[in-house]
C-alpha cells in the first residue's frame, strides 16, 4: 500500500470549487464595487462623451417658453410667502458696481467648468481609491438633474416678463451666460431648474473640504460655492430655489455612491495597489 494522503480542512477548502453563481455574479459585482486605479485615457473619454450627451439632452429638451415662465411665476410667488425674495434687489444692487458684475458675469461662464475639472484631476492625481466613487456622485447627480429641465421647464428671473430683473451679460456687453447674446440659439433658456452651478459647485466644496489636507485650502472649498450662490442670483440667472434643486440632485447622486461602494467616498482607501498587484496568485498545477 502507499502512503496515505491527509487532506487537512485547508486542502478540503482548495479541492472544492467555486460555486459558477459566485464567479459570474456576486464575483463579478465585487469586481465592479472596489476601487481601483482609474485610467487615464478611459477618464478623458469618459468625461467628454459625458458632458457631450449632458449638452446634447440638456439642449434638446423643449424650450416650452410659456410653462418655463408660468413655472417662474409659480416660483416667484412662493419665495415671496417664504419671504426669501431678494433676488432682484441683490441683482439691482450688484450691478451698480460696474467691475463686480462683469466679473460675475465671467465668474458663471466659466468656473463650473474650470474648479469642477481641476477637482477630477487632483482626485485622479492624489485619491485615486476615492476618484471612481466622488466621479460616481457627479455623475449621478448630473444625471437626474436631465430630469429636471424636461420635467420642469423654468424661465431664469432676467426672462420674466412684467419683473425689473437686469440680464447683466446683455446689459455690460460681456460673454457670461450660454443663454444671451448670439449664444443664446445654442442652449436651452428654459433649463434653470435644478442649477448645476450649485450642484457642482457644491460636489467641489465638500470634496475638497473633505480630502484637503490644508486648512485654508479647505476653508475656500467652503467658499466657492456659497460665492457660486451669490454669483447665480446676482446675474439673474437662477432663484434661490433652483439652488434647492441642485442640492437635492447632489444629495441623490451621494446617494447613489453611497449604495453602490457601501461607504461615502471620502471613507475609501486614498490609493490602491496596482493592478498586477490585486490579481490573484494561481497555485502551480499537481
Amino acid at each position: 500500500m502507499g502512503d496515505a494522503t491527509v487532506r487537512t480542512p485547508e486542502r478540503l477548502e482548495e479541492g472544492v470549487p467555486h460555486p459558477v453563481t459566485e464567479v459570474t455574479g456576486r464575483g463579478l459585482v465585487r469586481r465592479l464595487r472596489t476601487p481601483r486605479r482609474p485610467r487615464l485615457w478611459f477618464e478623458i473619454l469618459l468625461i467628454g462623451v459625458s458632458y457631450w450627451t449632458y449638452s446634447l439632452v440638456r439642449n434638446a429638451v423643449p424650450e416650452q417658453r410659456g410653462q418655463a415662465l408660468r413655472n417662474a411665476d409659480w416660483i416667484w410667488r412662493l419665495e415671496h410667502q417664504l419671504g426669501i425674495a431678494v433676488e432682484e434687489s441683490v441683482n439691482h444692487a450688484v450691478n451698480s458696481v460696474t467691475w463686480l458684475i462683469i466679473g460675475m458675469n465671467y465668474y458663471y461662464a466659466t468656473l463650473h467648468f474650470v474648479v469642477t475639472l481641476g477637482v477630477l484631476v487632483w482626485l485622479y492625481r492624489s485619491h485615486p481609491g476615492r476618484y471612481a466613487a466622488t466621479r460616481m456622485v457627479l455623475f449621478a447627480t448630473t444625471g437626474v438633474a436631465l430630469l429636471g429641465y424636461y420635467l420642469y421647464p423654468l424661465a431664469p428671473p432676467r426672462l420674466m416678463t412684467g419683473e425689473r430683473f437686469i440680464d447683466t451679460v446683455t446689459v455690460h456687453e460681456t460673454w457670461g451666460s450660454m443663454a444671451s447674446g448670439d449664444l443664446k440659439n445654442m442652449s436651452n433658456q428654459y433649463a434653470a431648474m435644478p442649477s448645476m452651478h450649485i450642484g457642482w459647485s457644491v460636489w467641489c466644496g465638500l470634496t475638497i473640504f473633505a480630502l484637503a489636507s490644508v486648512p485654508w485650502v479647505r476653508v475656500l472649498g467652503l467658499m466657492y460655492p456659497a460665492l457660486t450662490l451669490v454669483v447665480i442670483v446676482a446675474t439673474a440667472n437662477h432663484f434661490w430655489l433652483d439652488a434647492v434643486g441642485g442640492l437635492l440632485c447632489l444629495a441623490f447622486g451621494y446617494a447613489v455612491a453611497r449604495a453602490w461602494y457601501g461607504t461615502l467616498p471620502h471613507a475609501l482607501p486614498r490609493t490602491v495597489p496596482p493592478r498586477a498587484a490585486r490579481r490573484p496568485v494561481r497555485s502551480p498545477s499537481r
